[in-house]
C-alpha cells in the first residue's frame, strides 16, 4: 500500500472505532482486518499504529478541536494528530489528503480553516485543564492524587508509554535460562524481569506466538506485575487452590507450575468462552491439575465447598487503569457509573469467594487497577465486616512465599504502578483466615 493509501485506511479504522465508543479498540480494529484480509501485516502495522497514537492522544486532540469549534471527526482527528503530534504543516496535509487514487478526499474549507487554527499550537497546551494536560479522564483525578500524591504528573507520564513485553516461564516444561536460550536462537533477546523469579521481558514487541518456546508451552505473555500476584498466593504442592475469577487462566497456569502439577486447583468463572479458552491453555502447558467450572445463577459449587480451599485468588473485575498504556482507549470508554457498578460487584465477588477458604488459609484479593476504591477501600471494608480475616502484610507474604530479595513497596499491600515498578498498575492483598 502506499503511503496514502495507509492513511486513508487508518482514517477508516478510526471511524469504525468511533462507531462502536463502548466495545474494547482490539476487538474493533480484528475484526477491521479480518474483512480486509487483502491488507498485509507491514501495511496492518503502520495503519494499527497511526490509528492507535489518535487514540492515545485523544483526550488532547479533543480539547483543540473543541477550542476551534469543531466535532471530532476521524479525518480531522488525524489531521489535527499530523499537526499536533507529528510537526506537520498544513500544506503536508494538502499533499497527504489529494483524493486521488486511494488516497483520502481533499480537506474542505471547513475542514483546513479548522486545521489552519491547529497549526502551530502545542500539543499540549499551557491553557489546558490538568486533567487534559495529563491526558487523563476528569473523573479519575481525586482518586489517583490519593494513591500518588505529587508523583501524579510521573504516574501519568509513564501510562502513556508503551508497555514492554514480558513473557512468565512455564516451569513444568523449561527453566528462565533454557527458555531464554531457546528464544535467542530465534532471534529474540530478553532479560530476566527484575521482582519476578519466571519472568523474561523481551527488548522490543517481537512475535512470539509463532517461536518453539511457546507452542511447545514453555512461555506465556503475562505482564510482570500478574506473575507476582500469582507468586503471593504461595500455592505450593498438595494444596486445594481456587482461582474465583480465572478468565483465561493466567494466574492459573502461574500456580499450577509452583503446585509441580500436585494438589487441585479450580479455575471458576462466568464466562463459558473465557473458560474455553483457558482450558486449551492447561493443556498446551502441561497442566494436569486443574479443572475448570463456569459459575452460573443458583450455581451451589461454592456452598458445597465452604472451608475447604487453602489459597483463593480472586483477580476481580476492575475498570483496568493499571493497564492503560496497553489499553488506551479503555481511559475513554470507562465511566464513573462504571466505576460504581464495579466496586459493588467486587464486594459482592470478595464476599462469597471468601466463604471457600479454610481455617488458616489465604485469600489473595487483586486487580489491575490504581483507583483505591477498587483497592485499599474495597479491602478495608472487607475486614470491616470479616472479623475472621486478617492482613497479612506485604513483606511477610513476599517472604512466606519464598520470593528472594526485598518486596516491590512497603507497607500492608502490593501496590505496583508503570513509573514506579516498570510493571502495569497492579493491587494485591493477602488476606488470612483465622485459625
Amino acid at each position: 500500500m502506499t503511503p496514502l493509501a495507509r492513511l486513508a485506511a487508518a482514517v477508516s479504522l478510526l471511524a469504525e472505532l468511533e462507531a462502536a465508543p463502548r466495545r474494547p479498540a482490539d476487538a474493533v480494529a480484528n475484526d477491521f482486518f479480518r474483512a480486509r484480509r487483502y491488507i498485509g501485516g507491514g501495511d496492518r502495522r503502520a495503519i494499527a499504529e497511526r490509528a492507535w497514537a489518535v487514540v492515545r492522544e485523544r483526550l488532547r486532540l479533543d480539547w483543540h478541536l473543541a477550542r476551534a469549534g469543531a466535532a471530532p471527526t476521524a479525518r480531522l482527528l488525524i489531521a489535527a494528530h499530523m499537526l499536533l503530534a507529528e510537526g506537520g504543516r498544513l500544506a503536508g496535509l494538502d499533499a497527504a489528503f489529494t483524493g486521488e487514487g486511494y488516497a483520502e478526499p481533499r480537506l474542505s474549507p471547513d475542514e483546513r480553516r479548522v486545521l489552519a487554527r491547529l497549526e502551530g499550537q502545542p500539543l499540549v497546551h499551557p491553557d489546558m485543564d490538568e486533567a487534559t494536560r495529563l491526558n487523563l479522564p476528569g473523573w479519575v483525578m481525586e482518586d489517583l492524587r490519593n494513591r500518588f500524591g505529587g508523583s501524579l504528573p510521573e504516574a501519568a507520564a509513564a501510562m502513556e508509554t508503551s508497555a514492554p513485553l514480558d513473557l512468565r516461564v512455564n516451569l513444568l516444561r523449561s527453566t528462565r535460562e533454557e527458555a531464554a536460550r531457546a528464544l535467542a536462537a530465534e532471534g529474540i533477546p530478553t532479560e530476566p524481569t527484575p521482582y519476578s523469579p519466571w519472568g523474561l521481558r523481551v527488548a522490543d514487541r517481537r512475535p512470539i506466538l509463532n517461536t518453539r518456546a511457546f507452542e511447545e508451552g514453555w512461555v506465556e505473555i503475562q505482564d510482570e506485575g500478574s506473575q507476582l500476584i500469582a507468586a503471593l498466593a504461595d500455592a505450593r504442592p498438595g494444596m486445594k487452590v481456587a482461582d474465583y475469577c480465572a478468565g483465561a487462566a493466567g494466574k492459573t497456569l502461574a500456580m499450577a507450575a509452583t503446585m509441580r502439577n500436585r494438589g487441585r486447583i479450580a479455575a471458576l468463572d462466568v464466562s463459558a468462552p473465557r473458560l474455553t479458552g483457558a482450558a486449551k491453555r492447561l493443556r498446551r502447558a502441561g497442566v494436569d491439575n486443574a479443572e475448570t467450572h463456569l459459575l452460573e445463577a443458583g450455581d451451589r459449587w461454592v456452598k458445597r465447598r465452604a472451608a475447604q480451599f487453602d489459597r483463593v485468588l480472586v483477580d476481580a473485575p476492575c475498570t483496568g487503569t493499571g493497564t492503560w498504556r496497553r489499553n488506551p482507549d479503555a481511559r475513554l470508554r470507562t465511566t464513573p457509573e462504571d466505576y460504581s457498578e464495579l466496586i459493588t460487584k467486587q464486594r459482592a465477588i470478595l464476599d462469597r469467594a471468601s466463604t471457600l477458604v479454610r481455617p488458616g488459609g489465604k485469600l489473595i484479593y487483586a486487580t489491575c487497577s490504581v483507583l483505591p476504591g477498587e483497592d485499599e477501600e474495597q479491602v478495608r471494608e472487607f475486614l470491616d465486616t470479616h472479623a475472621d480475616f486478617e492482613t497479612v502484610p506485604l513483606a511477610e507474604a513476599w517472604a512466606e512465599a519464598g520470593m528472594k530479595g526485598p518486596a516491590p513497596g512497603e507497607g500492608a499491600h502490593m501496590a505496583l504502578a508503570p513509573h514506579s515498578h516498570g510493571t502495569d498498575g497492579f493491587f494485591a492483598a493477602v488476606l488470612r483466615r483465622r485459625s
